[in-house]
């Protein structure tokens, strides 16, 4: 399994901007598909966008298209999720997978999971 680590997340106006990280353990990092989920309060976790091994291969969830974009350095063993024009409903725990599933967007399909960090955005 992989040990993941995220952060970037806070509290920011509607209309702003967060830029949060996923930070991995492995080395084998680039091998993995890397998946973002968020989960709202009284809500189930949900799928945001996921990243895999095909360079340049990402899918998206159809509420955050043209808002968040998914990037991975694997040199960094690390995962991005910029977000963009914040709304008060992208509320949530925010939290980044990892698994072997090829374009994988339910959460059955990763193996490891962080611990998560909070976006607030305020209206």
């Amino acid at each position: 399994q992989v040990q993941l680590v995220e952060s970037g997340g806070g509290l920011v106006q509607a209309g702003g901007s967060l830029r949060l990280s996923c930070a991995a353990s492995r080395s084998t990092f680039s091998t993995y598909t890397i998946g973002w989920f968020r989960q709202a309060p009284g809500k189930e976790r949900e799928f945001v966008a996921t990243i895999y091994t095909t360079p340049g291969s990402t899918i998206y969830a159809d509420s955050v298209k043209g808002r968040f974009t998914i990037s991975r350095d694997n040199a960094k063993n690390s995962v991005y999720l910029q977000i963009n024009s914040l709304k008060p409903e992208d509320t949530a725990v925010y939290y980044c997978a990892a698994g072997r599933v090829l374009k994988a967007t339910h959460s059955h399909e990763y193996d490891s999971w962080g611990q998560g960090t909070q976006v607030t955005v305020s209206s």
